[in-house]
């Protein structure tokens, strides 16, 4: 049988190289980091969604983010855990199942991206043109840039993967610690060109359209405050503005970092830490940054601590 043509049904995932000494530890962290994720962005997304006075654009429009955050990091974290206390020779994966991961993983990467861009965009009309921003901002608009963000990070990274899918394999190894699009094409002894120059592509596009929108949004904003006399208002917009882009450089560098260093091997294990952070550190400060920061989810959190322990 051609070696072009064969396909193996099961994967072994390279996963991380920790020390014996170190995995219990590294176990540990991470999983305190999964528990932590899950219970503050799924709290937020219940809280938001019980409380009529959080029934607003800027809040509906955070719950894609705290989704996406919470479909990426399941995606993720509990097949790295797994591996982690499972001998390296032992940590196999269907090919179904890489998959399905490697789509999850890239949709999570693209929606923090185009999520992001409708949030600021959000953020831009508060801002820049408050009078307006209840004719503007609607239900029906939430919904339209709710669904618009969604739509084109699935069928964008459904071409992705499926331009590798359609290769056959003669390799057996996911040279990462989960599946993803670029571990996905390196089973190929085919010519990969297609998925070179469309995965290039998809980046550069997804990466300048993020960063462009941001980066206008934001010298707008900057533009009105530094016009405004209000010093309040300044105050606000700076703290919102630059909270946000903290969290979407620590994002971009990351990603960005990780998508870059597949290319260079002899960096595998940078790469593997680079793409670690891109799916836990932004999960984890989404919820602290964008929810606590508000005065209205504050308020609401201190105020159940409050009721719980006049209940004690």
């Amino acid at each position: 049988m051609d070696n072009q043509t064969f396909q193996y049904s099961k994967l072994l995932v390279e996963g991380l190289q920790v020390t014996s000494q170190s995995t219990l530890p590294t176990f540990i962290l991470l999983l305190m980091v999964y528990a932590f994720i899950m219970v503050s962005n799924i709290g937020m997304m219940i809280q938001i969604s019980a409380d009529k006075c959080l029934h607003q654009p800027m809040y509906v429009l955070f719950c894609n983010l705290t989704l996406n955050d919470v479909l990426g990091t399941t995606v993720i974290l509990p097949g790295l855990l797994r591996n982690i206390l499972t001998d390296p020779s032992e940590r196999h994966i269907t090919f179904v199942e890489c998959v399905i991961q490697a789509y999850f993983a890239h949709l999570n990467g693209t929606a923090s991206h185009t999520v992001i861009m409708i949030m600021a965009f959000d953020r831009y009309v508060a801002i820049c043109n408050p009078l307006r921003y209840p004719a503007i901002m609607t239900s029906n608009m939430v919904v339209k840039l709710s669904a618009a963000a969604w739509g084109v990070a699935v069928v964008l990274v459904g071409i992705l993967i499926g331009l590798s899918v359609r290769l056959s394999h003669c390799r057996s190894v996911i040279q990462n610690y989960i599946c993803d699009n670029a571990s996905l094409f390196k089973l190929s002894c085919e010519n990969t060109v297609i998925n070179n120059v469309y995965g290039l592509t998809f980046t550069v596009v997804l990466f300048t359209s993020s960063m462009g929108s941001i980066v206008l949004t934001y010298l707008k904003i900057a533009l009105i405050c530094f016009k405004s006399k209000n010093k309040a208002t300044n105050s606000k917009a700076i703290k919102t503005c630059s909270t946000h882009l903290t969290v979407y450089i620590i994002m971009l560098i990351s990603g960005s970092t990780a998508i870059s260093l597949h290319r260079f091997p002899v960096y595998a294990e940078t790469r593997k830490l680079a793409d670690i952070i891109f799916h836990v550190i932004p999960p984890g400060l989404n919820p602290i940054i964008y929810g606590i920061q508000s005065k209205e989810i504050r308020q609401k959190i201190f105020k159940l601590f409050r009721n719980d322990l006049n209940a004690k």
